[in-house]
Parts: structure tokens; C-alpha cells; sequence
């Protein structure tokens, strides 16, 4: 996969004491505190995965965040660790210049020799299939929730993956605790996507 990116935007791992940088970018992007409350969650919780955590500068400004975290897929031989992709955001001011599509090949870049076999997300249709994402159900596996719309609910299978690994995706709880699972209320408008797509 290639690593294209605007010219003027670098990509890194985030580093010890961005935690309020990464809350707010969150925040301001998803207009919401519930998502950048979910990341605070997930970041002292089992679920984090230390090094998958993702930011994209501009001119030494911190504009972006993709994370990475554990999940478990509940499949018919045993729970299987996986990986989900969320929240992706870009801050307002910077969206539509494609530093959301960098932040996820970047990520998935960094991602690919891990021993998690699949990478799960709920998110556009329309958006995620250029990175290789792929509709879950026809592959076998489950939404978390029936708020998850069929068509959000996307999979990468790794090159650790095996025939055998389907089921259904079971969130880490800070999902369930901040609320963040599926829809509830909203739409799935994608000019209210976050990513900057």
C-alpha cells in the first residue's frame, strides 16, 4: 500500500504527553465529547495497543488522529484478538485535503505484520473501500450491535487471517461505556464525516 500524502503533512506515531492534543483534534472533529472521551477510555484500558496510535502535522501543528485499538472476534473455535480502526479525525480547518486517507494508509502501513488477522470499522461505505476495506457480513462476520448499519460495518483481512476466523466482533468496553457503538440517532451523512475525507 502506498504511503501518498499532501506535501505539506507529516505522519508519526504519537508521542508520551499528546493525550490532550489528540482529545481535542477528536473532539473538534466529531463536534461531540463522547468520542474524544471514548479515546481517553480506550487509552487506559486493555484495549490499547501502545504504538498504534497515529498523528499528522502541518507546519508543526498536530491536525490529525487515527487509532488502532484491541477488540476480540467471538468465532466458532475460540475469541480471537483483532483490531479496530476508530476514531479517525482531522480538525475542521484542515478537512478535504486528504490527510484523513493518509493517516489510514499510514496506520495500516504500520499495522500490516501484526499478529491481528482482521481490522474492523464502522464508518462510510463510500470512503473506505479505497483503502481495502470490504462489507463484513459476506464474509462472515457479525456487527457488534444491529445500530452498526450493514453497510458501515467494514473488515481488512491481515495476512495472518484464516478461513476459520469469522463471527461476531465484540467491542472492548470502553465502546459500550462512552456510547459509541452504531448509530443512535444520527445520520450517516458523509459530509458530517470526520476524516476529512
Amino acid at each position: 500500500m502506498t504511503s501518498a500524502r499532501p506535501a505539506d503533512v507529516s505522519l508519526r506515531r504519537e508521542a508520551t504527553g499528546e493525550a490532550a492534543e489528540v482529545h481535542h483534534i477528536v473532539t473538534e472533529a466529531f463536534r461531540k465529547p463522547t468520542v474524544g472521551r471514548l479515546v481517553d477510555g480506550l487509552r487506559v484500558s486493555d484495549a490499547w495497543v501502545d504504538g498504534l496510535s497515529f498523528l499528522a502535522e502541518v507546519d508543526g501543528t498536530v491536525v490529525g488522529h487515527v487509532l488502532f485499538t484491541r477488540s476480540l472476534l467471538d468465532a466458532p473455535r475460540r475469541l480471537v484478538d483483532v483490531l479496530v480502526l476508530s476514531p479517525l479525525a482531522v480538525l475542521p480547518a484542515y478537512q478535504g485535503r486528504g490527510i484523513g486517507s493518509a493517516l489510514v494508509r499510514y496506520g495500516l502501513d504500520r499495522i500490516r505484520d501484526r499478529p491481528e488477522p482482521v481490522v474492523f470499522l464502522e464508518g462510510s461505505p463510500s470512503y473506505y473501500p479505497r483503502f481495502g476495506f470490504e462489507p463484513g457480513g459476506p464474509l462472515g462476520f457479525r456487527r457488534p450491535s444491529l445500530r452498526v448499519p450493514e453497510a458501515a460495518f467494514q473488515v481488512i483481512r491481515q495476512p495472518s487471517y484464516q478461513p476459520w476466523m469469522t463471527g461476531t466482533l465484540v467491542y472492548a468496553d470502553a465502546f459500550w461505556r462512552h456510547d459509541c457503538v452504531g448509530l443512535r440517532g444520527e445520520s450517516a451523512d458523509p459530509r458530517t464525516d470526520p476524516t476529512g475525507a
